[in-house]
């Protein structure tokens, strides 16, 4: 499962995304400092924007740390999403890009091959999160998941759920039916390259 990510867009270039979705972004802590990285890892702390429960169309952009310990004191960093509502604490994950890692395709190779997936004519996506308050970490988020879709399917038996850009908002509004969002990209929507 996604266990690394990237973001490498600024956020003057996020704020106008969410602009021209007609989303409202707060800064209930101030602007955070987004800085442009190949890899955001599991505990690592990345950029959500929070549904403000209650209030549709409007996020709050924070940094937060990714996987919350588990009573096993294991990350969650992946969340099915199966059957489930998520009838709160919803975020928008930011990113550019998601890697995935499969067994070696050369022989005696030891480490996976590492593949980078983006999406076809978007500069950023939003992964579907969401976020809790721990008593070990403080407020964490986690990427929900799903069966695969056709772009995945040859690489993992599941993957995280990428939100289409019209439905961000709805994502955010708590009384949209969760269900009613994740779903499967359609083919040909991700590209992927090896990237090592």
């Amino acid at each position: 499962m996604c266990n690394d990510y990237r973001l490498m867009v600024d956020v003057a270039s996020i704020m106008e995304d969410f602009a021209d979705l007609k989303i409202k972004i707060r800064f209930s802590e101030g602007m955070p400092n987004v800085e442009a990285r190949q890899d955001i890892k599991i505990t690592d702390a990345g950029p959500i924007v929070r549904g403000l429960d209650g209030v549709g169309g409007e996020g709050d952009l924070v940094q937060r740390r990714w996987s919350w310990p588990a009573q096993n004191k294991r990350p969650v960093y992946n969340f099915r999403s199966d059957g489930r509502e998520f009838a709160s604490n919803r975020c928008l994950i930011l990113a550019d890009g998601f890697y995935e890692f499969t067994d070696p395709t050369e022989t005696g190779k030891r480490r996976k091959d590492k593949w980078l997936f983006t999406k076809r004519d978007e500069p950023i996506f939003c992964i579907a999160g969401i976020w809790r308050q721990t008593e070990d970490v403080g407020e964490a988020f986690t990427m929900l998941t799903m069966e695969p879709g056709p772009d995945i399917a040859p690489y993992h038996d599941r993957q995280i759920v990428i939100l289409d850009r019209k439905d961000w908002a709805s994502w955010l509004d708590p009384s949209v039916s969760a269900k009613s969002l994740i779903k499967p990209l359609q083919a040909g929507t991700l590209l992927v390259e090896q990237v090592g």
